[in-house]
C-alpha cells in the first residue's frame, strides 16, 4: 500500500516481502536511560554525513585556509568529539555500519560492488550491466533488508524517517525508511544513490517537504542526509572556488576545499530550517563524515594513504552531536569514539530499544565513554571477490588503544604489506613505524585485535 500525502519526489513505498522479514531480530532494553531523556515527546532527529572529507578540514578541526562557518558554528554547540573514527574507509560498508551499528564483517556489505562478469572485479559501467552484478547486489541488499536498522527501530517509536543522497542498497525501504529518494534500480542507473544524489547538489527542498509532512502528522521524524559532498566530481560553482586559488597549492586542491564549503553552505541551510520551524531545541543533530579524503595536488585522485587506506587520513573524522535541550556543548579532544555510536545513541535519546551485542555505547553517557579504552575496524576491496566470505575480501584489521594505532595487513590481499604500529600523539601522520622497534607491544595489540576478529 502507497502511503498518501507524499511529496511528489517520493517513491511508493510498497513494502517488500525482504523489507518485513525481521521476525528474528532481536531487541532488548538499552538499559538504565536518563528519565528526562524518556521525555513524552521525543527528539527529531537528523543525521548529517559528509561524502569524502578529511578529518583536518574544517575551520574547527584547525585548516588555516578551509571555510567552514556553519560546521564551526554547530561544532561550538555540540558535544564535539575531535578523535571519532569510521571502522572502514570505503562508502558502503561506512554507511552501512552508522545505519546498523555493526562491523561489515557481521552486517556482510564488506565491497562497493559485488563480483562482476567472470567473477571480475573492476568500475566498468559494462561490467555492471552482468547478471552476476545484479545477483550480488540483490544479495547485498538482502543483508540490509534483515538488518535492525536506525529507521527501522526508530519506527516502533513513532518515527517517519526519510532517506536522501548515499544509498547503497536497493530503494529506501530496504533499509526501514518511510520516505526518500533512491529507488536503487540498475536498468535506470541505480547503484549508490541515484535520484538522491541531487540533495544538497541542487536543492534541499525534499527535506524541507518531509519535516513539514511530518509535522502535520505529528509525528518525530528522522532524517538521514548523506549528500554526495564534498565528494567528487569537485565542481561546485566558481564563486566558492575563486577565493581558493591564490592560496591552494594547486587548482585540483582549490577545488576540492571549494566543494567544502558548498557542503557547508548546504549544512548551514538544512540546520536553519530547523530554527526557522522552531526545532532547534527538541532535534538532535549528528554530524560525522563516512571516511577521509586528501586531494592529490596533482590529479584528480586522493591521496593513498586517504580512502580506501587503513590509516587515519581515510579512518578518523569529527563527530558531532547537538541537542540542545539535553546535552551541554563540550570540546572533547582525548576520547576515541566511532560511527558505530550512532544507532546506539540514537536509540537512547529517543527512549527507545537496541539490538542486543552491538559494539557502540550511547555518546550521551558520560561514563561509558570513559571507560572505552580501545576502538577496532577493518578495511576492504572496492570491488568483492566473493560474498559468501568477509575474510575474502579483508585488506587491514586496524586497532586504537591508549594512542597506540596498530596496522595487520590481510597477507592474501595486501602481501606486500607489513605490520605497523603508530604512536599517534608524536606521530599523528603515522610516517614512523614502531612494530620492530616495540615488538612487545605490537604482539599484544595484535593478540587484541585477533580476539575481536582474527579475520581469516
Amino acid at each position: 500500500m502507497t502511503i498518501q500525502r507524499r511529496p511528489p519526489w517520493t517513491f511508493s513505498i510498497t513494502r517488500r516481502t525482504l523489507v518485513h522479514s525481521l521476525a528474528a531480530v532481536s531487541l532488548m532494553s538499552f538499559g538504565a536511560l536518563n528519565a528526562a531523556v524518556r521525555a513524552a515527546e521525543p527528539p527529531n532527529v537528523v543525521l548529517i554525513i559528509a561524502d569524502d572529507h578529511g578529518w583536518r578540514d574544517y575551520g574547527f578541526m584547525g585548516h588555516p585556509h578551509v571555510h567552514t562557518p556553519h560546521l564551526d558554528r554547530l561544532a561550538a554547540a555540540s558535544l564535539a568529539f575531535t578523535r571519532g573514527y569510521v571502522p572502514s574507509s570505503l562508502c558502503s560498508p561506512s554507511l552501512a555500519s552508522i545505519i546498523t551499528g555493526q562491523y561489515a564483517h557481521v552486517h556482510g556489505i564488506t565491497c562497493n560492488d559485488p563480483p562482476m562478469a567472470d567473477g571480475q572485479g573492476g568500475a566498468a559501467p559494462a561490467k555492471r550491466d552482468s547478471l552476476a552484478f545484479a545477483a550480488g547486489r540483490e544479495i547485498l541488499n538482502a543483508r540490509m533488508a534483515r538488518a535492525a536498522t536506525i529507521p527501522r527501530l526508530l519506527a516502533g517509536r513513532g518515527y517517519e524517517s526519510l532517506q536522501t543522497g548515499k544509498w547503497w542498497q536497493g530503494d529506501y525501504t530496504v533499509g526501514g525508511f518511510t520516505h526518500g529518494m533512491t529507488h536503487g534500480e540498475l536498468a535506470r542507473g541505480g547503484r549508490h544513490g541515484d535520484e538522491g544524489l541531487t540533495i544538497g547538489r541542487r536543492s534541499l527542498q525534499p527535506i524541507a517537504d518531509f519535516i513539514a509532512s511530518a509535522r502535520d502528522a505529528k509525528r518525530p521524524f528522522f532524517v538521514w542526509y548523506a549528500p554526495m559532498l564534498p565528494h567528487q566530481p569537485h565542481d561546485a560553482p566558481e564563486k566558492y572556488v575563486e577565493p581558493y586559488r591564490a592560496i591552494a597549492a594547486s587548482e585540483t586542491v582549490a577545488r576540492y576545499w571549494a566543494n567544502i564549503t558548498w557542503f557547508d553552505e548546504t549544512c548551514g541551510e538544512l540546520l536553519a530550517m530547523l530554527d526557522s520551524g522552531g526545532l532547534r531545541d527538541n532535534t538532535l543533530v549528528i554530524y560525522l563524515a563516512d571516511n577521509g579524503w586528501i586531494q592529490d595536488p596533482q590529479t584528480n585522485r586522493s591521496d593513498p594513504r586517504s580512502k580506501q587506506s587503513p590509516y587515519d587520513g581515510g579512518l578518523r573524522t569529527p563527530l558531532l552531536v547537538r541537542w540542545p535541550a539535553q546535552v551541554k556543548p563540550r570540546r572533547d579532544e582525548h576520547q576515541v569514539v566511532t560511527s558505530l555510536d550512532v544507532l546506539p545513541t540514537v536509540l537512547a535519546a529517543a527512549g527507545g530499544n537496541v539490538p542486543d551485542q552491538l559494539p557502540g555505547i550511547n555518546l550521551l553517557d558520560e561514563a561509558a565513554v570513559a571507560r572505552r579504552e580501545t576502538i577496532r575496524g577493518e578495511v576492504f576491496l572496492h570491488t568483492a571477490r566473493t560474498l559468501a566470505d568477509p575474510a575474502a575480501n579483508l585488506r587491514y584489521r586496524w586497532l586504537v588503544a591508549s594512542g597506540w594505532k596498530l596496522i595487520v595487513p590481510n597477507a592474501a590481499n595486501e602481501p606486500a604489506a607489513k605490520v605497523e604500529l603508530f604512536d599517534l600523539a608524536r606521530d599523528p601522520d603515522e610516517r614512523r613505524n614502531l612494530a620492530d622497534a616495540d615488538p612487545e607491544r605490537a604482539n599484544l595489540l595484535h593478540a587484541a585485535l585477533n580476539a575481536w576478529w582474527p579475520g581469516r
